[in-house]
């Protein structure tokens, strides 16, 4: 039996609540893996993202992100430059 079929063994076997955690884990472990293969400035980028999200603000979208930046810089005319 491989790796994968025996994973899916075991998560046929669990109760719903059990495999939420256990889905949980697994994208924990995949975003630590991802992240230690950014460079630094990528995870100084993802830990400030992490904190933004951890302190329930939502994200801008692109956007959002373009008008605010075009605010800052003097703002709508330059946004359409």
């Amino acid at each position: 039996m491989s790796k994968e079929e025996e994973l899916l063994q075991y998560w046929r076997e669990l109760p719903a609540d059990h495999q939420e955690e256990a889905l949980s884990f697994v994208k924990d472990l995949k975003q630590k893996t991802v992240a230690q293969k950014i460079n630094p400035l990528g995870q100084r980028l993802r830990t400030i993202r992490q904190r933004i999200v951890d302190s329930g603000q939502p994200l801008l979208t692109w956007d959002d992100l373009e008008q605010e930046v075009a605010e800052r810089r003097g703002g709508e005319a330059s946004r359409e430059r």
